[in-house]
C-alpha cells in the first residue's frame, strides 16, 4: 500500500527504524488512559497539562538542535499548516474526554479507535492512496481484535447515543491529526512540527479546561507526577515518535498500528491497577497483532 500524500518512503533501514518508532510511540500513548485515570484533576485539565508540560522537553530539544531543525516556515500558510494539527489534536482530546463522561468507557475507547478507518477512507477519496485488499483484511481483523479486547459486541450495549457520536467525532479528529502530520513531514523536521502543534494544542484546549473544570492545578506531588508522566511519556515521547515515523510510513498503516494502544493499556492496567486480563483480552490482543501484521504485508 502506498500513500501519495505522505513523504516518499526511503531506504529499508529507515523503514525498519520508523516502524520501531511507530510501535514505541503507540505503546507510549497506550499508557495515557492510566495517567488520565490516576490524575487528580478533571479530564479537560488533564488534557491541557498533557500538551502544556510536553512543551518543556520539546522546546529544550528544539534549542539543542538549533539550525539542524530543518527548514523554517516562511509564509503565513506555512505557519497555518504547522498550527493546524495541534488545533485538531486539542479537539480530539476534548471530544474523547467528553465522550468518556457521557457513554461507557468501552464504547468511548472502541469508537475512538475507528481513526484508522477514517484515515483509510480520507486517504483513498482525497489523496489517491492505494488501498489493497490485504490491508483492508488486516484493518478489519485489528478492529475486531479491539472489540474482543473490550468485551465483545455486547460491550456496546451500555452506551449513550450522544456520547457514542462524540467518541466517533474524536476518531475523525484523530484521523485528521495523523493525516496533517503525515503531510507536514515531507516539508518540516519532526521537532519543529511537534513544537508548533503542541503549543497550538495547549492554547486551544486551555479555555476549554477553564470552562469545564472546577480545579485546574493538581493538589499534590503525586497529582503533578501523573500529569508530568502523561506529558513526557505519552505526548513528548509517543507523539514525537509517531511524527518521525510518518515521514517514512503511509498514514493509513501508521494509524492502524496505533491500535496497539488498547493492548498496551490493558497490560499496564493489569500491572499497575491489578485489573485482571482474562482469555477474552488475551485473544483480542493477539487478534490485533495479527491484523497489524497482515496489513503490513498489504
Amino acid at each position: 500500500m502506498s500513500q501519495a500524500a505522505s513523504a516518499t518512503v526511503e531506504t529499508a533501514p529507515s523503514n525498519r527504524l520508523a516502524l520501531a518508532a511507530l510501535i514505541l510511540g503507540g505503546a507510549a500513548i497506550g499508557g495515557s488512559p492510566i495517567f488520565v485515570r490516576l490524575s487528580e484533576v478533571g479530564p479537560m485539565a488533564t488534557a491541557f497539562w498533557r500538551v502544556a508540560l510536553a512543551l518543556i522537553p520539546i522546546v529544550l530539544f528544539s534549542l539543542i538542535k538549533g539550525k539542524d531543525a530543518g527548514p523554517k516556515p516562511e509564509k503565513l500558510s506555512d505557519y497555518g499548516l504547522l498550527v493546524l494539527p495541534g488545533v485538531i489534536l486539542a479537539l480530539d482530546l476534548a471530544a474523547w474526554h467528553l465522550s468518556i463522561t457521557m457513554t461507557s468507557v468501552a464504547n468511548a475507547t472502541l469508537l475512538a479507535n475507528l481513526a484508522p478507518v477514517f484515515v483509510t477512507i480520507i486517504g483513498f477519496l482525497f489523496f489517491r492512496a492505494v488501498v489493497t485488499r490485504l490491508f483492508v483484511i488486516g484493518l478489519a481483523l485489528a478492529l475486531a481484535g479491539v472489540v474482543i479486547l473490550k468485551g465483545g459486541p455486547s460491550a456496546f450495549g451500555n452506551g449513550d447515543l450522544a456520547g457514542d457520536g462524540i467518541a466517533t467525532v474524536a476518531a475523525l479528529f484523530y484521523a485528521g491529526y495523523i493525516l496533517a502530520i503525515g503531510r507536514l513531514r515531507s516539508r518540516f523536521d519532526t521537532i519543529r512540527i511537534m513544537l508548533w502543534s503542541t503549543a497550538s494544542a495547549a492554547v486551544t484546549i486551555f479555555p476549554l479546561a477553564l470552562a469545564f473544570e472546577d480545579q485546574i492545578l493538581p493538589a499534590t506531588a503525586y497529582g503533578w507526577a501523573m500529569v508530568f508522566g502523561l506529558a513526557f511519556v505519552s505526548h513528548a515521547g509517543g507523539q514525537v515518535a509517531i511524527a518521525y515515523a510518518l515521514a517514512y510510513l503511509p498514514a493509513a498503516f501508521s494509524s492502524l498500528t496505533l491500535l496497539l494502544q488498547p493492548v498496551v493499556a490493558a497490560i499496564l492496567a493489569w500491572i499497575l491497577l491489578s485489573e485482571a486480563i482474562g482469555p477474552m483480552q488475551a485473544i483480542g490482543g493477539a487478534v490485533v497483532l495479527a491484523g497489524i501484521m497482515i496489513a503490513r504485508r498489504g
